[in-house]
């Protein structure tokens, strides 16, 4: 079923390393974003990763993904807990398995790397944020464009390595013929839009080239994360056509004399992504709201007000009629 795939990874424009991974064996698509300082994000992702490639087997459909990904908390948990070095160490994940017999993919997320799809020209966002932000979206208490710009957008509630266990989103979509999937971290949907991801994959006949364009779009932008790609499109049966890019494979564009360059960061601090259970998150959630209830009204604040302006009106009116009497 899948036709056409193509990987890139980049380090960004801010950071040395990459602790993005990535896996593109047929069925199988994940993308994996590392998180923990030094080397450990990239240990703990390369780690999650290689429990894909190695158990992806001949099994299908969501308690598959489900399993590959709990091994994959549970080797990076552990890892994280004899290696002093990657104490507090994790990863996102999100995964696609394609199951060509029943026509349909499933999938498995942790975090906020996300899953897109394109279909009969429009792009869908398949997988929720785990992060503070995506929850107060959901919530209704910040806007689509607030969260775009929330100085807390690097907070996610769920992480693969960080616990024992992990809670894992499963769902199944069913596939089409020429449906185009998306994999990406957070370095790319952090710096363009989904109209500015849709202009660059809305009918691209060479997903290399799409791939490599949205990288540098996301460096365009700021590139201030590693920034991954993972592309596959659904075809006819048909020979598959396979590109992949390791890091660093994409140049980035010349920057102007005014724009910021890699060699000239290193004093500005990088943000690293940070993990809050969902548990607090829901408190914080419950607090904002007891708060706002708790608030007096407006018009419970004004009736005083308008009360008194009515009392003193009637005071001076009777003593009006009191001396034409």
């Amino acid at each position: 079923m899948v036709g056409r795939m193509a990987v890139v990874s980049d380090t960004g424009r801010r950071r040395r390393r990459n602790e993005d991974a990535f896996v593109c064996a047929p069925p199988l698509f994940a993308v994996a974003d590392g998180m923990g300082g030094a080397q450990a994000g990239e240990v703990a992702s390369g780690l999650a990763a290689a429990v894909l490639e190695e158990g992806a087997g001949d099994e299908r459909g969501e308690e598959r993904v489900a399993s590959l990904i709990q091994e994959a908390n549970r080797r990076v948990f552990q890892r994280s807990n004899e290696d002093a070095a990657t104490s507090g160490m994790g990863t996102t994940m999100t995964v696609a398995l394609v199951d060509s017999s029943g026509g349909t993919i499933a999938f498995g997320h942790v975090g906020d790397s996300r899953a897109y799809r394109v279909r009969d020209g429009r792009l869908e966002q398949l997988t929720d944020d785990h992060s503070l932000v995506g929850e107060l979206v959901r919530s209704g208490k910040l806007s689509p464009e607030e969260a775009e710009s929330h100085p807390q957008r690097s907070v996610i509630t769920r992480a693969l390595g960080t616990e024992p266990d992990v809670d894992v989103d499963t769902f199944t979509v069913e596939a089409q013929p020429d449906d185009l999937y998306l994999l990406c971290s957070d370095g790319l949907t952090d710096m363009i839009s989904e109209d500015e991801i849709f202009a660059v994959l809305d009918g691209s006949d060479d997903l290399e080239v799409a791939a490599r364009a949205l990288i540098e779009a996301a460096n365009a932008g700021g590139g201030e994360d590693n920034i991954t790609v993972v592309l596959f499109q659904i075809g006819d049966g048909g020979e598959v056509e396979q590109t992949a890019r390791m890091p660093a494979a994409v140049e980035p564009e010349p920057a102007d004399d005014d724009e910021d360059t890699l060699s000239g960061l290193d004093p500005v601090p990088v943000v690293d992504t940070a993990v809050i259970p969902a548990a607090v998150v829901e408190e914080h959630l419950q607090q904002i709201e007891s708060d706002v209830e708790s608030r007096p009204e407006p018009r419970r604040r004004i009736l005083p007000l308008v009360a008194l302006i009515v009392l003193l009106v009637a005071l001076v009116a009777l003593a009006i009629w009191g001396l034409t009497r």
